[in-house]
């Protein structure tokens, strides 16, 4: 308990702090807190590459104060870790502004400090829909896991032709949180689910869920898995197994046919449906400008994580320059509440009510282009919310 009380009473001075560092318009000192080692390491990176392009682009310097930021590292998910991490930023550096977050653990931890220290907090990736309710200074500019699933399951019954569908999802919180979103979406929208698999989340073998998944020949099936290696392999396995995307539709969210997936898959990867918020061949002028600004400055293309990143740069800087350089937590979350912009991806906002994000959720249909295999988008769902928080509000 004396230990929980010092820690209050520090954040609660370093608040105080902060707020005479801030009438003598210091710099604004941003605390990003990513997995910069570890197996989520290229996540951080393509995140703070876009964070670093935004402030290349847009100069480091909004509403007439400079723009520092302080870079820790939660070697994966390590949410005691990333708590600690917020909790020195905001105390011993004497951060305005927390951001980064990957993942929804950490996310979730240094959301706590957030409320305690009265810090405004970006969240730029970690989708778990709950998280922005740990702080009421806390908005998101990625996703919400549920945001995309949902949307998909309704599409894949109302458009898709899809009555009768198959989930195959990995057995820990984001895979049970995207296959019961889809589910839901399905049935309200009145799919049939015949059967469903929770799959191991390390190293699976995927074959004997796949060959149940044939057995019962369904018209769709629904597959999350973490994003990397799993995707590619599981392609594969549905390819040896005879199941052809082209024919039975394979849905999923966006990691099952990432770049990367489908260059592992090849021609396997044909077909398979996927609800995204961004990829990098979205077709849009912005777009066009952020991956040829992209890979010149990185020499490779932007992805989900980077877009985030970009995105929650946006946000921050729109925020100040509505508060003046003012960072007291209540003045920005206010001002960010009902923000609009274009964005890589299309037209996004923050929801007033929610501090959620507001966005387009892009169908689309792995073909080949010039010989190229891309995600095409076949069709989009525009100003989706998310829809846990759309539920919880009529309760």
């Amino acid at each position: 308990m004396r230990k929980t009380l010092l820690g209050m009473g520090a954040l609660a001075a370093a608040a105080l702090f902060a707020g005479a560092a801030n009438a003598q318009q210091g710099p604004i000192k941003i605390g990003l807190i990513l997995p910069y080692s570890g197996q989520f390491a290229d996540a951080a990176t393509q995140m703070d590459n876009a964070i670093k392009l935004f402030v290349k682009e847009n100069g480091d310097t909004v509403a007439g104060r400079k723009v520092e930021f302080i870079r820790k590292d939660t070697g994966g998910i390590a949410p005691d870790v990333a708590k600690r991490l917020a909790q020195e930023l905001v105390v011993r550096d004497g951060v305005d502004i927390l951001a980064g977050f990957v993942l929804t653990p950490n996310a979730m931890a240094a959301g706590d400090v957030s409320d305690q220290a009265k810090k405004f907090m970006v969240v730029m990736n970690a989708a778990t829909s709950i998280i922005t309710t740990k702080s009421p200074y806390m908005v998101r500019t990625s996703l919400t896991t549920p945001q995309l699933n949902q949307a998909l399951g309704e599409w894949a019954v109302k458009k898709g032709g899809v009555k009768k569908a198959y989930t195959m999802v990995s057995d820990y919180g984001p895979g049970l949180d995207a296959g019961g979103a889809f589910s839901l979406g399905f049935k309200e929208a009145g799919g049939e689910l015949i059967g469903e698999v929770k799959m191991p989340v390390a190293n699976p073998d995927f074959s004997a869920f796949v060959q149940r998944a044939k057995d019962l020949n369904p018209e769709g099936i629904y597959i999350f898995v973490p994003g990397g290696a799993q995707p590619g392999a599981l392609g594969k396995a549905l390819a040896e197994r005879g199941i052809d995307a082209r024919k039975t539709k394979v849905m999923g969210q966006l990691e099952i046919a990432d770049e990367h997936a489908i260059k592992a898959m090849g021609d396997a990867a044909l077909g398979i449906i996927t609800a995204s918020h961004y990829d990098y061949a979205h077709k849009s002028a912005k777009n066009d400008a952020f991956v040829k600004a992209y890979n010149a400055a990185y020499n490779r293309n932007p992805d989900f994580f980077s877009v985030g990143g970009w995105d929650g740069m946006q946000l921050i800087y729109d925020t100040l320059k509505k508060t003046g350089g003012k960072t007291d937590a209540q003045a920005m979350v206010d001002a960010a509440k009902g923000s609009k912009w274009e964005s890589p991806r299309g037209p996004i906002s923050i929801d007033p009510e929610t501090r959620d994000i507001v966005q387009t959720v892009y169908i689309r249909r792995v073909d080949k282009v010039d010989g190229k295999l891309l995600n095409v988008e076949i069709d989009k769902v525009e100003n989706v919310k998310d829809p846990v928080k759309e539920r919880m509000k009529k309760k």
